[in-house]
C-alpha cells in the first residue's frame, strides 16, 4: 500500500465513524425532558464534591423530599432539570459557592396492562418501552386477543386520554393498557 492511499483510507475510515457519530447522536431515542416526576418514582440527587448531599429517594404520594439544608421540596410535577435547578437555587450562596447538581429517574413509576394478555398486572417502566414489549412482559398474547382491538389509558395533567392504538405504540408510566377480546 502506498502512502497516498494509506492516508486515503485512513480519512475515509474518519469520514464514516464521523459520520456514524452524527447519525447516533440524530437517531430518535425516548428523552425525559418532558418527564413530570411522580408518586412512585425514585429519584437520585447527587451534588459533586459534597457525599453529605447525596439522596436516593422513593416519591411518596405527597411528592415532597426532604432534602439536607433545604427541608421539604415539592418534586411532584417537576422535570428533572427543574428539580436540579431548585436544588441548586436553594444550595448557592447560603450553603455553597456553586454546586453541581444532578438529578436522575434510578426507577420509573409501573404501567399496568389488563386483557387478554397471559400475566396482567403492573411491570417496572423502561425508557423507550412500546405496546408490544409490554405485551412480551406479561407473557404475551392469549389465543383470544385482538392485535387491533388495543386501548392505552393515559392520565395527561388533570385529563385522563383513552387512545386506540397500535403494537409499536409508545408506553409510558402510569399508562394503563388493555388488550381487547377478538370477536374471531
Amino acid at each position: 500500500m502506498t502512502r497516498t492511499s494509506s492516508w486515503r483510507h485512513s480519512a475515509s475510515l474518519c469520514k464514516a465513524l464521523c459520520l456514524a457519530v452524527v447519525l447516533l447522536w440524530s437517531a430518535p431515542s425516548w428523552s425525559n425532558a418532558d418527564y413530570r416526576l411522580s408518586a412512585g418514582d425514585q429519584i437520585s440527587i447527587l451534588v459533586y464534591g459534597e457525599d453529605d448531599l447525596t439522596l436516593e429517594t422513593r416519591l411518596g404520594e405527597s411528592g415532597m423530599i426532604n432534602y439536607p439544608y433545604l427541608g421539604l421540596i415539592k418534586a411532584k410535577g417537576m422535570s428533572v432539570a427543574e428539580l436540579e435547578l431548585s436544588i441548586n437555587r436553594g444550595l448557592k450562596g447560603d450553603y455553597l459557592i456553586n454546586p453541581s447538581v444532578h438529578v436522575s429517574v434510578t426507577e420509573y413509576r409501573p404501567f399496568y396492562i389488563y386483557g387478554e394478555v397471559n400475566r396482567p398486572g403492573g411491570y417496572p417502566y423502561q425508557p423507550g418501552l412500546t405496546v408490544e414489549r409490554a405485551v412480551a412482559l406479561a407473557g404475551g398474547l392469549t389465543e383470544r386477543a385482538s392485535t387491533s382491538g388495543i386501548v392505552v389509558n393515559r392520565q395527561v395533567g388533570t385529563k385522563k386520554n383513552t387512545l386506540n392504538v397500535r403494537m409499536s405504540a409508545s408506553v409510558y408510566p402510569d399508562d394503563s393498557i388493555v388488550i381487547k377480546e377478538s370477536f374471531f
